[in-house]
């Protein structure tokens, strides 16, 4: 009796270019993969989803290629498009950073900073970064990180390996993500935005009445109490609004 393994390169071959997108777009997924959590947990988790997905999408990877170089192609272009879809997902959750900037700014707190999280450490707003690790919290409490694995099960059928990489439609589709993203913080922020406009223009007319009275100075302790207050009760229509963006973004890479 003999037992032939002649199926083993080609099962290799495909849990390989399988693992090349996964790997590249968890790197880069929102919530999933954030540069807090340890490289090894993000690799260990990419290389079990990879094995529990090769199942059901062994039969689109395309046969080994007889050369090398067919093969590295593969390789490659499945690295380009997981971190194409990565990339543009993770331009969405930018919006909390613009709402946050928009924020500390009205609120007269622009010289708070913190480090972020999500930023790997890097300083910013300090309501930026509670925005970004409140977006990610939520993400994890609403089942927001299913639909991100089940997006990237789905991509298979959006990009098939066999399709060419289109870098034009992809450039097109970041400048939109992009666009989105300022869009969706603006939209976060818009209250702020009207509140700053309506305080500045009030302490204006007040210091042009009373111009031996130093307004600003007595207005900026209340400019930052109101700004608090109005972030609190503004915030969960905030992060309602950035979710329902974040899963529309997702929605458009299921098949």
């Amino acid at each position: 009796m003999t037992i032939s393994l002649d199926w083993l390169p080609a099962t290799a071959f495909t849990y390989i270019i399988l693992f090349a997108r996964i790997a590249s777009m968890l790197m880069l997924m929102p919530a999933l993969g954030e540069q807090t959590i340890p490289v090894r947990m993000r690799l260990s988790f990419a290389l079990a989803l990879t094995l529990v997905i090769f199942p059901l999408l062994s039969g689109v990877i395309p046969a080994m290629p007889p050369s090398l170089a067919g093969m590295v192609g593969l390789l490659f272009h499945e690295l380009a498009v997981g971190l194409i879809i990565g990339a543009i997902v993770r331009i969405t959750v930018m919006a909390t950073q613009v709402a946050g900037t928009i924020v500390a700014f009205q609120t007269g707190l622009s010289g708070a900073l913190a480090a972020d999280p999500t930023q790997a450490g890097v300083q910013g707003a300090v309501f930026s970064s509670f925005l970004s690790f409140l977006g990610i919290t939520l993400i994890f409490a609403t089942d927001l990180h299913h639909m991100a694995l089940a997006a990237i099960y789905d991509s298979y059928m959006v990009f098939s390996p066999t399709d060419p990489l289109m870098f034009e439609d992809a450039a097109q589709l970041a400048v939109r993500a992009v666009s989105s993203a300022f869009s969706v913080g603006v939209q976060m922020a818009a209250p702020f935005i009207v509140f700053g406009l309506v305080f500045n223009l009030g302490s204006g007319i007040l210091a042009r009445l009373m111009p031996q009275l130093q307004v600003y100075f007595i207005l900026t302790p209340a400019n930052i109490i109101v700004g608090l207050l109005l972030f609190a009760i503004l915030l969960a229509m905030m992060m309602g609004w950035y979710l329902t963006a974040f899963e529309n973004h997702l929605a458009m890479w299921r098949g």
